[in-house]
C-alpha cells in the first residue's frame, strides 16, 4: 500500500472525529464496483483541475451576508497598462471606504481548494503472504486519508450635454476610481469615450438596461504612478463591498469585447448553504466517476474535454456546480490546504472569527462554472442562497490494478472482476469526454499475470547435540 503524504494541521485536528463516519463511507462508495467481492486500498490526491486550465477565463469571489455583498474580481488583463479600464454596473453608490485591493494568493487558495480533483488508489494483493503466527511487537504510526482625478472627496458633478453624474471619485492602490450615473446610455458612451474609454460597439442597449434598473457604474482605471510605487508586477484584484437586495453578477458588458466563448469561475461564501442561480440552470457537473489509471497523466485534457462535452450538450444554457461544502467540515479528498482565517476575511468574510475547523459561526464554500457568450446569456447572473448544507465535489478516481502474481483462487476472481472494471472504465470515460472508445481501449495494458516463484525450502533446524 502506498504511503499517504502529509496530512495537514487542519486534517489531523479533524481525523479522530471523522474516522468513524466517514470512513466507512468513503470505502463503501469506492467498492461498489466489486459486487462479489470487495477489495481494500489505500488512496491520495494527485492532481486538480483549476480555473488556470481554461482560457479567457475570469475569477469572481462574492462573499454575502444578508443584504451585504463584497465582490472581488481577479484581473487577468494583458496589454499595456495605461490602456486598462473597466466598468461595473452596481446596485448602489460605492463609497472609497469600501473599496480595497487585495491580494491574489486568497482567490487562488479558493480556486484551488475547490477544484474537481483526481483521486488516486492502488489494488492490494489478492494473494497475500499469510502473517506470522508469532509476530513481533513493534510501534508504528499511521496517516489520515486535500481617472484620474487625484482627489479623494468630490462634490457631485454633472455634465450637462450628456446626462452624466460624478457621484465620487477617489485612488485606492494602484487604481483611479469613478462612480457614475446616467440619463441615457447614449450620453454615457459619449462621456466615456470623450474621456479616454474605449467603449466596444453595442455597449449602448446594455447599458440603457442598467440605468432602467437605477445602477450606478463603478469605473477603475490603472494609476501609471501608483502602480509602480506600489512594487507589485500584477494588477491586484479589486474588492467593492455594498448593501443590496440585489445578489447578482453583471456579465454582459465583459461580453463585449470577447472574440470568443469566455469560462467564468464564481465562489461564492455564504453562510447558510449552496448557491444557485435563478435565471438559468444549475446542474452539478458529473462526480465519483472510475477512469483508467493512464488517464492521470492527461487530467487536464481530460476534464477540460469532459466539461466542453457538457457545455455542447445542453447548449451552452446551464450553470455548472463544480463544488459545494460546509467550511467547518473537512474536504475528502483535499485538493490544497485550508483557506485560512485571514484569506475568508480578506475575501469579505467577517463572521468568521475562530481558528480553521473551530469556528464559531459555519458558512458554505460554492464554486459555480458557467461558458457563455452574448447570444446564450442574454442576462446577468441572478442568484439565491439556500438552505442545502449538503457536500458536493467533482471527484474522479484512478484505480491502479496489482501488478504481481494473482494464481491463487482469490487473485483469479480478481481478474476477472478487473476485466470487466476496465470495461467499465473505458465506457465512462468515453461518455465523459467524446473520445474514440477504439483508442481508449488500446491504452489499457495487457494484463501479465505473472507466478511467483517456487521459494526455496527453509534450511534443516541444526542439531545441538548428539546423542551416541
Amino acid at each position: 500500500m502506498s504511503e499517504n503524504p502529509p496530512p495537514s494541521l487542519y486534517a489531523r485536528l479533524l481525523d479522530a472525529s471523522r474516522r468513524r463516519t466517514l470512513m466507512p463511507i468513503a470505502l463503501l462508495a469506492l467498492g461498489l464496483g466489486l459486487a462479489q467481492q470487495a477489495w481494500a486500498f489505500c488512496g491520495f490526491y494527485v492532481a486538480q483541475a483549476s480555473s488556470s486550465l481554461f482560457n479567457e477565463s475570469s475569477q469572481v469571489v462574492l462573499a454575502r451576508d444578508g443584504e451585504q455583498t463584497t465582490l472581488t474580481m481577479a484581473n487577468d488583463y494583458k496589454g499595456n497598462l495605461s490602456e486598462f479600464s473597466i466598468v461595473i454596473p452596481v446596485p448602489v453608490p460605492v463609497k472609497k471606504t469600501d473599496v480595497r485591493v487585495v491580494d491574489k494568493g486568497a482567490i487562488d487558495r479558493v480556486d484551488a481548494y475547490s477544484a474537481p480533483r483526481m483521486a488516486e488508489y492502488h489494488d492490494p494483493d489478492p494473494c497475500p503472504e499469510p502473517a506470522p503466527r508469532y509476530p513481533m511487537s513493534a510501534g508504528y504510526a499511521s496517516r489520515p486519508s486535500a481617472m484620474m482625478m487625484d482627489r479623494s472627496v468630490m462634490a457631485e458633478e454633472k455634465d450637462e450635454a450628456t446626462g452624466v453624474r460624478i457621484l465620487d471619485s477617489y485612488t485606492v492602490g494602484e487604481y483611479d476610481i469613478l462612480i457614475l450615473s446616467a440619463e441615457d446610455s447614449g450620453g454615457l458612451v459619449v462621456w466615456l469615450n470623450r474621456e479616454g474609454y474605449k467603449m466596444p460597439e453595442r455597449a449602448t442597449p446594455i447599458l440603457q438596461s442598467y440605468i432602467a434598473q437605477k445602477m450606478t457604474f463603478f469605473v477603475a482605471k490603472v494609476n501609471l504612478k501608483e502602480k509602480r510605487d506600489s512594487g507589485s508586477s500584477f494588477l491586484r484584484p479589486l474588492q467593492v463591498s455594498y448593501k443590496s437586495p440585489k445578489f447578482m453578477l453583471p456579465i454582459r458588458l465583459g461580453m463585449l469585447n470577447a472574440e470568443e466563448t469566455q469560462d467564468l469561475f464564481v465562489y461564492t461564501l455564504t453562510k447558510r448553504g449552496r448557491v444557485e442561480t435563478t435565471n438559468y440552470r444549475t446542474v452539478k457537473i458529473p462526480t465519483d466517476a472510475e477512469i483508467p489509471p493512464w488517464v492521470s497523466k492527461e487530467f487536464s485534457a481530460f476534464y477540460t474535454d469532459m466539461f466542453s462535452r457538457l457545455v455542447e450538450r445542453d447548449g451552452m444554457s446551464g450553470v455548472y456546480t463544480e463544488y459545494g461544502w460546509p467550511l467547518t467540515i473537512a474536504c475528502d479528498p483535499c485538493s490544497a490546504d485550508p483557506i485560512t482565517v485571514t484569506e475568508l476575511q480578506s475575501l469579505g468574510v467577517p463572521w468568521v472569527t475562530e481558528q480553521y475547523g473551530n469556528y464559531q459561526q459555519g458558512g458554505y464554500l460554492t464554486r459555480l462554472h458557467v461558458r457563455y457568450d452574448l447570444d446564450h446569456f442574454p442576462e446577468d447572473l441572478v442568484f439565491q442562497e439556500t438552505a442545502d448544507q449538503q457536500t458536493f465535489q467533482g471527484r474522479y478516481v484512478i484505480r491502479h490494478p496489482f501488478n504481481g502474481d494473482t494464481s491463487c483462487s482469490d487473485g483469479r476472481t480478481y481478474e476477472k472482476q478487473l476485466a470487466a472494471r476496465q470495461e467499465k472504465e473505458a465506457q465512462t470515460l468515453g461518455a465523459l469526454t467524446g473520445w474514440d472508445m477504439g483508442a481508449i481501449r488500446r491504452r489499457t495494458p495487457a494484463r501479465a499475470n505473472p507466478v511467483k516463484p517456487t521459494p526455496p525450502p527453509p534450511p534443516a533446524t541444526p542439531e545441538f547435540w548428539r546423542w551416541e
